[in-house]
């Protein structure tokens, strides 16, 4: 039995549907909703001591770290191969698919919030807004999460979080560009897999722009996004999380253009 464990945009689950589908695999889906906390609690943090998500169940053995989950099910369903049989297009794509792990997946986080997440956030209560931050059990994480919500692009570290995600932006249009059509070499892998939930949120924040200048990478976007296995990502977009990024696009770009600048 296959079981998933997620929320429906969330980056890091966004990565392991997109190799379910591309396996052709339909687990039982569990969704927790993140800003009310359903990932700390003790149910699920037993399952999952780091409560994140996802958290993927294969006959009743919980795999975690959404990397490790997808090469586990490269291995475990290995039609159709996700990895090259190349040695050096397999370590191309191990490196890509660690990208995020390197620094991208904070820098996600950081601008996300930054630009969109926090509204959800100040629109609550003192108290309610305490309760909630109370819930992260880790000091650190727990202290860069409120001042995301009270600096936004204000503060520091998202400014150089825009800049960590236009580095990956660049170090992925200079290898299409060079090679392609792929991240890893000619099929799709696990890297392209692993990348595409990061390009989409950019999109959802409205700084496709980014792209404007970087035309392998905007080909590279259009190709995953016409891909079939692309539904495990577009089918469990929230369309109220949209609303949010949009709402304050336009205002915060300049923002965005400053960090990019400095």
């Amino acid at each position: 039995m296959l079981e998933l464990h997620h929320n429906n945009m969330s980056v890091c689950s966004a990565k392991v549907r997109l190799v379910l589908r591309e396996k052709g695999l339909a687990p039982v889906e569990h969704h927790y909703d993140l800003r009310r906390g359903d990932q700390f609690a003790p149910a699920y943090m037993a399952l999952n001591p780091l409560g994140v998500v996802p958290t993927l169940v294969h006959n009743g053995f919980p795999f975690f770290e959404s990397t490790l989950i997808c090469e586990y099910l490269d291995e475990a369903f290995p039609e159709p191969p996700l990895r090259p049989a190349d040695p050096a297009e397999r370590t191309a794509m191990r490196r890509w698919a660690s990208e995020p792990d390197r620094g991208l997946h904070a820098a996600c986080g950081a601008v996300s919030n930054a630009l969109a997440f926090r509204y959800q956030f100040l629109a609550l209560a003192p108290e309610e807004l305490e309760a909630n931050l109370a819930q992260t059990p880790d000091p650190a994480r727990r202290e860069r999460k409120r001042m995301g919500i009270e600096m936004g692009m204000d503060w520091p570290p998202a400014a150089a979080a825009v800049r960590v995600y236009d580095g990956a932006l660049q170090r992925m249009e200079m290898t299409l560009a060079a090679g392609g059509p792929w991240l890893a070499g000619d099929a799709y892998s696990l890297a392209d897999s692993g990348l595409t939930p990061y390009v989409v949120r950019l999109d959802h924040l409205n700084l496709s722009w980014l792209w404007d200048r970087r035309p392998a990478l905007a080909a590279w976007y259009d190709a995953v996004q016409a891909r079939p296995n692309f539904a495990g990502l577009a089918d469990h977009v929230e369309p109220a999380y949209l609303d949010i990024m949009d709402a304050h696009a336009a205002e915060l770009r300049p923002k965005v253009e400053a960090a990019l600048a400095g």
